[in-house]
């Protein structure tokens, strides 16, 4: 069996977080005790006939609060604190060691996590012990990963891509101050039963749910090239979801989302409970609407939705190691210098921007997970693609890191999508947008075509052995007919190839939106945004969205017998 790449877009379970604060004029007594393990184990290790040439030490600690609230009922209410090590120890030297990729093995998930738990108390033997064991472990397996390694490339047939398995990369020194936050849990309680309450008063919504998260991410990281880096990370979560059911058995959810690196970014209660209202309204009406069949034609997709378009066909396609990986699609692997858009688009990547368009980026962070510095990527200049994200795994033409190695505590790090923007010269009212697909529709012969306004996320798959490609997941969609009439429908999944699709771009608007949320790939779940206008595309799919084939209840919901303001349960 051979491995099928394959990555899942959690855009709505997100966070937001950006670098805090003042410098720190020393390092924290953790750091220090890291630095001395790391010092003593290469020493010591030096003596051994085959030694390391490259050790890292990781330690991310999470100190979270979290209130969670239904129908107006407190649920949950939690206050946690860990800190997770990740090593990175290599044997070999940069040009290959025992990282290079074994061909015709399935990875496991075995091998792709690993969680060490590490003291939350700065004891500093406490946690040199843990260094100690676990860097003696790492070395050993090392070793035979050498090994097999070794004997892969001799019975295998040569490599396409003959780059090093690790780039140089200079000594980086930083130092931030740890975050902290004062939030009051008794406020959040009230105010997110405040919030959840209405739902309960409409038997047709089956689940409503809110959220508040606090949380402080604070990064310690050293290695044997001399970088020494720590930063601290304020993050605030806002989240409220709840779901229907149409009479076909159809789950219909609704989210809302907002992110903030500060408790008073956060929207107000006025403006919550109009969204509240706002998606109670849009779920009864969900309930009614039509379903969609297969189609092809012209859409308009809003700035939220074309944002996560644009990471599910290109971002993806465009992180470095996906270059190198024989099993990979390598889409745009031989497109450097050529036009994959229109020349009004261009697309770069910064994670050194921390807002856009009055919102927070949660893909902001000073710097990735190999202690490379951050820095902006353009990668589509005026259409013509120019290069991709690297991590400190080089590929053919691309010999170093550009500061996009990400990862997840426990995995390890590859290139990763940040802050995605999409940019164009020339934009268009919203007005225009929908003139354009009014025209496009009569060209083709099509009564109507799509608006996709907001969407839950995606997934795509970037391999060779199944077909390469994407599904985004819309929430709310509109037929657009070529009389300018909208109708909202329902049960559509927005599908296609990546070359396809962009092929199809054609305009964007003047409207730049934002998308925050976490992506999960090989490297596991890390936060990114996507800001875009919204575009017109000449032609897109959609196939039938999956739906439960369970009836909906039976028994009569509690709030029909006490119906608010002269409304009634849903209808059974």
């Amino acid at each position: 069996m051979r491995t099928i790449p394959r990555t899942i877009c959690l855009w709505l379970f997100c966070t937001a977080f950006t670098a805090a604060g003042i410098g720190a004029e020393t390092a924290s007594p953790l750091l220090q005790a890291m630095r001395e393990e790391l010092n003593r184990s290469v020493d010591l290790l030096k003596r051994q006939p085959v030694p390391p040439y490259f050790l890292s030490y990781e330690i991310t600690e999470t100190h979270e609060v979290r209130v969670e609230a239904s129908f107006g009922a407190l649920t949950r209410e939690r206050e946690t604190r860990r800190r997770l090590l990740d090593i990175d120890l290599r044997v070999g030297d940069y040009a290959f060691d025992n990282t290079h990729p074994v061909r015709g093995r399935i990875p496991s998930w075995s091998r792709r996590y690993s969680r060490i738990d590490i003291p939350i108390e700065n004891d500093p033997d406490a946690i040199r012990s843990v260094l100690w064991y676990h860097t003696d472990r790492k070395y050993k397996r090392a070793i035979e990963q050498l090994t097999t390694v070794k004997t892969n490339v001799q019975v295998k047939v040569e490599e396409e891509d003959q780059s090093a398995d690790f780039s140089r990369e200079p000594a980086e020194r930083y130092m931030e101050e740890p975050a902290s936050f004062d939030i009051s849990r008794d406020e959040w309680v009230a105010r997110l039963k405040k919030y959840t309450a209405p739902f309960a008063a409409h038997g047709d919504i089956y689940e409503a749910d809110a959220s508040l998260t606090a949380n402080i991410s604070t990064r310690q990281y050293v290695n044997s090239e001399g970088s020494e880096v720590q930063t601290s990370q304020v993050l605030y979560r806002l989240f409220i979801y709840a779901f229907a059911k149409a009479d076909d058995g159809m789950v219909l959810p609704r989210y809302e989302s907002f992110s903030a690196i500060a408790e008073e970014g956060l929207p107000g209660d006025d403006e919550i409970v109009e969204i509240v209202e706002r998606m109670i309204a849009d779920l009864q009406a969900l309930r009614d609407a039509p379903v969609v069949a297969p189609y092809t034609g012209p859409a308009i997709l809003s700035g939220r939705a074309s944002g996560v378009l644009f990471h599910e066909i290109f971002g993806h396609r465009i992180e470095g190691h996906r270059q190198k990986r024989e099993e990979e699609g390598q889409t745009f692997k031989k497109k450097i210098g050529e036009r994959v858009l229109p020349e009004t688009f261009s697309v770069y990547f910064d994670p050194t921007t921390h807002s856009m368009a009055g919102k927070d980026l949660v893909g902001a962070y000073a710097y990735d997970n190999q202690g490379v510095k951050a820095r902006r990527v353009a990668v589509v200049e005026n259409g013509i693609f120019r290069r991709f994200l690297m991590s400190r795994s080089p590929i053919e033409g691309f010999p170093n890191s550009n500061g996009h190695g990400r990862k997840q505590p426990g995995y390890s790090p590859v290139a990763r999508q940040s802050n995605l923007v999409v940019e164009t010269s020339e934009p268009l009212s919203r007005a225009r947008l929908k003139e354009m697909l009014i025209e496009q529709c009569r060209k083709d012969g099509k009564d109507f075509g799509l608006y996709f306004e907001d969407i839950q996320g995606g997934f795509t798959i970037t391999g060779r052995f199944i077909p390469n490609a994407f599904n985004v997941l819309p929430i709310m969609v509109y037929r657009i007919y070529t009389d300018g009439r909208e109708e909202l429908v329902r049960g559509v999944d927005l599908i296609g190839t990546p070359l396809t699709a962009f092929s199809r771009i054609a305009a964007a608007d003047d409207h730049v939106d934002v998308f925050n949320g976490r992506c999960g790939a090989e490297s596991g779940l890390v936060p990114v945004a996507a800001v875009s206008p919204g575009i017109f595309i000449t032609q897109i799919e959609v196939q039938k969205k999956p739906k439960s084939q369970e009836r909906r209840p039976i028994l009569e919901a509690p709030s029909s017998d006490t119906p608010d303001e002269g409304e009634t349960g849903g209808l059974l």
